[in-house]
């Protein structure tokens, strides 16, 4: 028998920062804070792991979680996909993503690869990233793209909101690992 409590505590380790949520309406305050998020991500991440040992990177958020190095790793993917998102979202009429499996690219053989590589990647992504959403304006921010395994339509100002809590979600994941490990 699972003790709810315990349940709860690792749905609290699993969204540290919450679930994520998107606001009912986006205004152009947010799109700039989100934005400027985004920009900062990868100082952020490059803070919290670029002197760490090879010891500290396999240290966990939770039981049963992605270590550092995974999931500094599914940051490059993941935001490379975005990024590759918004692109096709901004040339097409809502295209169908591809998604992938993000737990079984995290078992492949580069997510033992030195964390250097996806940092250079993620500086480069959110260069880019950045330099395209500051120059979109409010038409290209409501275009869209389905995701196929959600059936969802998302809008580009949706889909900004979320990968600017999924940066803070990782960060929190890397915040817990240092946190709790350290000890």
């Amino acid at each position: 028998i699972v003790n709810p409590m315990e349940l709860n505590d690792l749905e609290k380790l699993r969204f540290p920062v919450g679930k994520f949520s998107p606001p009912p309406q986006i205004t152009k305050s947010d799109l700039e804070q989100w934005i400027s998020e985004l920009a900062d991500f990868p100082i952020n991440i490059e803070s919290l792991v670029g002197n760490l040992s090879e010891k500290q990177l396999e240290w966990t958020y939770r039981p049963g979680g992605w270590n550092i190095r995974q999931v500094v790793h599914h940051c490059a993917d993941s935001h490379m996909n975005s990024l590759i998102r918004f692109k096709l979202a901004l040339t097409e009429k809502t295209p169908v993503i591809k998604p992938y499996e993000e737990d079984l690219w995290a078992e492949l053989p580069d997510y033992e690869a030195p964390i250097t590589d996806s940092l250079d990647i993620i500086r480069g992504v959110h260069r880019r990233w950045v330099n395209l959403l500051k120059q979109m304006n409010e038409e290209q921010f409501n275009k869209t793209f389905l995701h196929p395994a959600s059936n969802k339509i998302f809008t580009l100002k949706e889909a900004l909101a979320l990968y600017a809590w999924h940066s803070k979600h990782h960060l929190a994941h890397i915040k817990q690992a240092l946190q709790f490990q350290g000890k």
